[in-house]
C-alpha cells in the first residue's frame, strides 16, 4: 500500500504532455497577481485622495468626484459630503471583494487546476480551500460576483441624479440575471451532488 503512494505513475509521452500543459495555465495566474498589484495600487491612491479631501484639498476631492462620476449641482460649493465620503468607502470596498475575487481564483484555481501547494496544516490556510474543487469554486465565484455587482448597483442609487434612467434600469437586470444564474449554478451542482455523492466530496 505505502509502494501505491510513494512510487510515482509513469505516463506515456502523450499523455504526459496533455497533463504537462496544465502549466501553460501558470503564466494567466501570474498575470492576475500583476493585476492584484495595480489593485493595491488603485486602491492606495483613491483612499489618499480621501483622506487629503477630508482635510480640505479641493484638487483631491475634484479627483474623487471625478473618478466616481460625481457632479455638484451648479450654483453649489464644492464639498465634501456625506454622499461623497459614501461612494468613496465603496469604491474601496468595491476594490477590496475584487481582489479578493482575485485571490480566490489565483490560489483556488491553481490548487484545482495546476498542482498541489501543500498548505495543509499551515497556520495561514485558508478555510475555504480545504474543501475547494472546481464546483465549489464555481458557487464561491458566482457568490463574489453578486457581493461586487451589490457593490456597484447601491453606489449608482446613492449617485443616481448624476445617472440616467436607463444605466439604472439596465445595471438592475444585469444584477438580478447574475443573482439568477448563481442559483442556477449552487442548483445544478446540488443536484449533481445528490446524484454523484463520491464525486461532490
Amino acid at each position: 500500500m505505502s509502494d501505491q503512494h510513494t512510487t510515482p505513475i509513469k505516463l506515456g509521452p502523450l499523455p504526459a504532455l496533455i497533463f504537462a500543459s496544465r502549466w501553460l495555465q501558470l503564466p494567466l495566474y501570474l498575470g492576475l497577481i500583476l493585476a492584484q498589484c495595480v489593485y493595491v495600487y488603485h486602491f492606495g491612491v483613491e483612499l489618499f485622495h480621501l483622506i487629503e479631501a477630508a482635510m480640505g484639498s479641493e484638487h483631491a476631492l475634484e479627483l474623487l468626484t471625478q473618478g466616481m462620476g460625481y457632479k455638484f449641482d451648479p450654483g453649489t460649493e464644492p464639498k465634501l459630503t456625506e454622499a461623497i465620503i459614501m461612494l468613496a468607502v465603496l469604491s474601496l470596498i468595491d476594490v477590496v471583494m475584487i481582489s479578493n475575487l482575485l485571490i480566490m481564483v489565483i490560489v483556488g484555481g491553481y490548487e484545482t487546476f495546476v498542482s498541489r501547494m501543500h498548505l495543509r496544516g499551515h497556520p495561514d490556510e485558508p478555510e475555504w480551500l480545504g474543501h475547494v474543487n472546481a464546483s465549489v469554486l464555481k458557487v464561491k465565484l458566482g457568490t463574489a460576483i453578486i457581493g461586487i455587482s451589490s457593490i456597484h448597483l447601491l453606489r449608482s442609487f446613492i449617485n443616481a441624479p448624476n445617472l440616467q434612467d436607463r444605466v439604472l434600469i439596465a445595471q438592475t437586470v444585469i444584477h438580478v440575471a447574475f443573482l439568477l444564474s448563481a442559483i442556477a449554478i449552487a442548483y445544478c451542482d446540488k443536484l449533481i451532488n445528490s446524484t454523484y455523492p463520491s464525486e461532490g466530496h
